[in-house]
């Protein structure tokens, strides 16, 4: 069914977990709000993750406000499909104005607010939450030759199992957790090369999501220590399993991608069949273009969440830099309190 448009407090964009974090406060605030969403269904982002995907933290740690995750059957950490029904559930038990699909084109200034600007129409609002993830923009480095490979070659978006790569020659490129777990289970079936830039490094096995989230808060207050202090990878059951099969070794990043494989400065190269790029994503800001709010570095100046250069914007879940651990499930629930907090109290003042 299609909703009309009309004007608004404010307009959510993007219904996964930090769209439904500002929801979450916008209704105990009493605001008149909306969530657009791009997706056909409930569970942002983790609809497209690979199966076994895993969180880095046991459910009661990777909730929500308002409701806790409920624990996978066997305990353990929830993966994709848990998430996706956590979401579907959370914003069913709230009954969140959410209106899908629906994608966001532009947001504009308005004589009165900002103009969110969709296929359906425009929504006049009075403040905007930006909230559309990393996601949809995966980010892949240029290396020489990169175009005249052969064989395959895929981003962490786009992989979707192991299977596809059984008795293959498989380049992993990257050092951080997607990299680690991608591995581990490729691995099982193919024969991999794992080549990052800088020597990975495990967390202690007792080191989960919790412990990180307080490290990630610490250094947003204090500059305390940070988790590249301590190490990058997270330790969860598969990557456990594939160090014990000796399989976390990785060679030193290449210098070029040769038509049948990888080759570094010294000379050695390794041919491959496929090469899967775990190197990352950029955050989904190109409905905010008209606005002209990027910096030198492709990111929008922001004080908090809000956006320095247009006071009634905030952005929400897109990492770090728009508060701590702000991309994952219980920093997004707490950034989004104070998002809401001010946006309300800023409404509540020019009304």
């Amino acid at each position: 069914m299609t909703v009309r448009p009309r004007s608004v407090d404010v307009v959510v964009v993007g219904g996964g977990q930090a769209g439904l974090a500002a929801g979450y406060h916008l209704r105990r605030a009493g605001a008149d709000f909306v969530i657009l969403d791009a997706q056909e269904a409930p569970g942002g982002a983790w609809r497209h993750a690979w199966p076994s995907l895993r969180l880095f933290s046991p459910a009661q740690y990777s909730s929500l406000p308002g409701r806790m995750m409920p624990s996978p059957p066997g305990g353990g950490y929830p993966d994709a499909a848990n998430t996706v029904a956590y979401l579907a559930d959370y914003e069913r038990r709230y009954q969140l104005p959410i209106v899908r699909p629906t994608t966001v084109r532009a947001v504009r200034r308005g004589e009165r607010g900002l103009l969110v600007e969709t296929g359906d129409g425009v929504w006049p609002a009075r403040a905007v939450i930006s909230a559309t993830g990393t996601w949809w923009r995966p980010y892949v480095p240029h290396y020489p030759g990169i175009r005249g490979f052969l064989g395959e070659q895929l981003h962490t978006a786009g992989y979707r199992g192991p299977a596809p790569f059984r008795d293959r020659r498989v380049v992993i490129v990257g050092g951080a957790n997607s990299a680690a777990q991608i591995l581990a289970e490729v691995s099982t079936v193919a024969q991999t090369t794992w080549v990052t830039l800088r020597p990975p490094r495990l967390l202690p096995d007792e080191v989960d999501g919790r412990a990180l989230f307080a490290l990630a808060t610490r250094r947003a207050r204090d500059d305390g220590p940070g988790i590249g202090d301590l190490g990058d990878i997270v330790a969860v059951p598969p990557v456990r399993e594939a160090r014990e099969r000796g399989v976390l070794k990785a060679e030193p990043m290449f210098s070029r991608i040769t038509p049948e494989g990888v080759a570094w400065p010294d000379g050695t190269s390794q041919a491959c069949d496929a090469i899967i790029w775990c190197t990352g994503f950029r955050p989904a800001l190109n409905h905010l273009a008209p606005l002209r709010l990027r910096g030198p570095d492709g990111l929008i100046p922001v004080e908090g969440t809000r956006a320095l250069g247009e006071p009634r914007l905030h952005l929400l879940g897109y990492g770090d830099w728009t508060g701590p651990a702000a991309a994952t499930l219980i920093g997004a629930g707490r950034t989004a309190r104070d998002t809401v907090a001010e946006v309300t109290r800023r409404l509540t003042g020019t009304r």
